[in-house]
């Protein structure tokens, strides 16, 4: 970077984070699934690279009594995660702290892993209350959406509530297999090349392989989006359909998802969607994801989302349906309904407004086939 530093452009990344050559400290705010398997990467990789990263991370947590423990305690003791990453054990510099801005204070980089209904909150008490200069990369799968039916990615919510530049990372990541070290790809969607090769540095393993991309927006997209397309997966796996029928919905899923991303963001590249964050997160969700898992519990279930929810992802949340419906709001406003059949016939399936057995006619009469 030049010596004529860039101001922190809450639509993009830019910052003057590399100017500093201090050791940046990493905090992640959040400590679900996905959260507990990057906070395994980064305490590890902050050790490694400790030119450039101090060795402690803290992680914010959500303080939780497990068999009259606290959550909290059984991290920093035992270093895992009983709850949402069981069997896989943590750095032991990776510490949980259940107080948000004793998480954060010291951050100079940080990672936003949580629900995204949660961020405008989170970032409320964050507000006034971070370093001059840092930055923050969001792992969230999903969109905040105006009542004009404007859609804001969730780095664009980060950015614009603290005033601070936000990356995106997104991919082909079952948070599971990345815990156990199994080899996959990702996406950073960065404009400002210096600070995404930094997130490469802190993110990347010989497992966890990471490319940097300028179109942040559309790493999002695709990262939020493909929670919807994995419930038809789950659909026509729950109505006893085989995989030509799944390689439909995936398709089909794949065009709406492009459409849409297109509306949302119309200096879109069609070229991100092949990257990880696309096509290949797709893929994985549609076939091992938990919004699939939901899709076909809700065919084989009467029970609701919630019941679901509460009974298989404990304590977690499926992020397909809060999307589902706040994509079908915006299009209803629109008056798009009828463009994205697909989207449009998930979101009611999900709210029990349409039989599931009219899912494969949804299919059958796409407007792609016309």
């Amino acid at each position: 970077m030049s010596e004529n530093f860039k101001a922190p452009n809450t639509h993009g990344c830019y910052s003057d984070l590399e100017t500093d050559m201090e050791r940046k400290t990493v905090s992640i705010v959040g400590s679900g699934n996905w959260g507990s398997a990057i906070a395994k990467i980064l305490g590890k990789n902050v050790v490694e690279r400790k030119e450039k990263f101090n060795p402690e991370v803290k992680m914010y947590m959500y303080e939780e009594m497990i068999d009259g423990r606290k959550l909290t305690e059984i991290v920093n003791t035992e270093h895992e995660n009983v709850k949402y990453l069981p069997g896989i054990k943590l750095p032991e510099n990776v510490v949980a702290v259940p107080d948000l801005l004793e998480a954060t204070r010291e951050a100079d980089i940080l990672v936003f892993v949580l629900p995204h209904q949660y961020v405008h909150k989170i970032c409320s008490t964050l507000k006034n209350n971070i370093k001059q200069g840092t930055v923050a990369v969001s792992l969230i799968k999903g969109f905040s959406i105006h009542e004009d039916g404007v859609v804001i990615p969730m780095s664009k919510v980060i950015g614009e509530d603290l005033g601070i530049p936000c990356a995106a990372l997104s991919g082909a990541n079952l948070a599971t297999e990345v815990a156990q070290e199994q080899f996959c790809e990702s996406t950073i969607g960065c404009e400002d090349d210096q600070m995404g090769q930094l997130l490469k540095e802190l993110f990347e393993t010989p497992y966890f392989r990471v490319a940097v991309v300028s179109d942040r927006q559309t790493v999002e997209a695709c990262g939020a989006l493909k929670n919807i397309v994995g419930i038809g997966a789950g659909i026509v796996d729950g109505l006893g359909y085989g995989d030509n029928t799944k390689a439909a919905v995936i398709r089909l899923g794949l065009m709406e998802m492009i459409k849409a991303t297109e509306m949302f963001i119309p200096e879109m590249k069609v070229t991100t969607f092949f990257e990880s964050c696309g096509i290949a997160d797709l893929v994985t969700t549609c076939h091992g994801g938990r919004n699939r898992l939901l899709g076909e519990s809700v065919i084989k279930s009467d029970k609701t989302i919630k019941q679901l929810e509460k009974e298989l992802m404990k304590g977690q949340s499926f992020q397909g349906p809060l999307i589902a419906r706040e994509i079908y709001t915006m299009l209803e406003k629109k008056n798009m309904t009828d463009k994205f059949p697909l989207f449009t016939a998930i979101h009611k399936i999900c709210i029990r407004e349409m039989d599931p057995k009219e899912f494969i006619s949804c299919l059958r009469n796409h407007p792609e086939h016309l």
